[in-house]
C-alpha cells in the first residue's frame, strides 16, 4: 500500500514512493505475478528493489537524524546507470522499467539484463 507521506515533497520534481515494507508481501503477487516472503528488515526490503540505483532508502535514526541506506552504494545512481538487481525482479519487469526510464531520461546508461550480475 502506498500512502501519502507526512513529509512535504512539493519542491521535488520527482515522484517519491513511500511504502510500508512490512506489508508488501500481501500485495506483491497480485501486482507482479509471483509471491514473496515477508521482509526481515527495512534493509532487506531495500536490497530487493529492481535496480541497483533504486535500492536506496532513508529513515530517521535513533537520534532523529536522517540515515541513508544504499544496498549497492551510490555509484550507479550518480553515474546514471540502470542495472538489474536480479534478487526479485523478473527480466520482463526490468526491461519495461529500463525502457520507460530510458525514454524519460535519455542520458541513462541501461545495462542489459544479460550483462548484469
Amino acid at each position: 500500500m502506498l500512502r501519502k507521506s507526512p513529509v512535504n515533497f512539493q519542491r521535488t520534481r520527482s515522484t517519491i514512493d513511500v511504502t510500508n515494507e512490512a506489508r508488501v508481501h500481501l500485495w506483491y503477487e497480485k501486482e507482479f505475478g509471483s509471491p514473496i516472503q515477508p521482509y526481515t528488515s527495512v534493509e532487506d526490503a531495500i536490497g530487493s528493489r529492481p535496480t541497483t540505483a533504486t535500492s536506496i532508502g532513508t529513515k530517521y535514526d535513533e537520534s532523529g537524524k536522517f540515515a541513508l541506506y544504499a544496498a549497492f552504494g551510490l555509484g550507479d545512481l550518480f553515474s546514471m546507470i540502470v542495472r538489474a538487481n536480479k534478487r526479485q525482479v523478473s527480466q520482463e519487469v526490468y526491461n519495461k522499467k529500463a525502457e520507460r526510464w530510458g525514454k524519460a531520461w535519455p542520458k541513462l546508461t541501461v545495462i542489459p539484463w544479460e550483462s548484469g550480475p
